[in-house]
């Protein structure tokens, strides 16, 4: 849907069109809108190929004692769990941006890749098919068991 807005000036009146069903990032290559049984989603706004970056957020690491909080908290349902194979637990972080936005997918086009900087974390998402205009990017999520049984996914 499209609501208009009228912008003004001394020599001219423009009418200047806004999304109302769309909230869009900085650079608007990215928009987030809701997803039927899913919640929000993040959808590409321009076309994404094969390697290219989508989105870099910084992260906050926390502990197992921190996760026992945030787990009975509604922030559970938006950490990554790193999974790399190189460290010696699954270390959690909360991504910040809109690359926590990221739904799940069995079959997905996009991937997390881990960077570590001396200003922390951070977390990369990537494109590994091809993405075309007003799709969604999803990602396979590597922390499911940590959800409770209640919360179903859907594909």
């Amino acid at each position: 849907m499209i609501a208009p807005s009228w912008k003004c000036s001394k020599l001219s009146v423009k009418k200047v069109h806004t999304m109302v069903d769309r909230v869009y990032d900085r650079s608007n290559a990215l928009y987030v809108k809701k997803v039927p049984r899913k919640g929000r989603g993040l959808f590409a706004n321009i076309p994404f190929k094969a390697g290219d970056l989508i989105e870099r957020a910084p992260t906050w690491v926390f502990d197992d004692r921190e996760a026992n909080l945030i787990d009975l908290t509604g922030i559970l349902e938006y950490y990554f769990v790193r999974g790399d194979k190189n460290r010696k637990s699954d270390s959690r972080y909360i991504v910040f941006g809109l690359a926590s936005l990221v739904n799940h997918s069995l079959s997905p086009n996009a991937e997390t890749v881990w960077t570590d900087e001396d200003s922390g974390a951070w977390a990369s998402i990537l494109a590994i098919k091809d993405i075309k205009l007003d799709e969604e990017i999803t990602q396979t999520y590597k922390n499911i068991s940590d959800y409770p049984k209640a919360i179903k996914f859907v594909e």
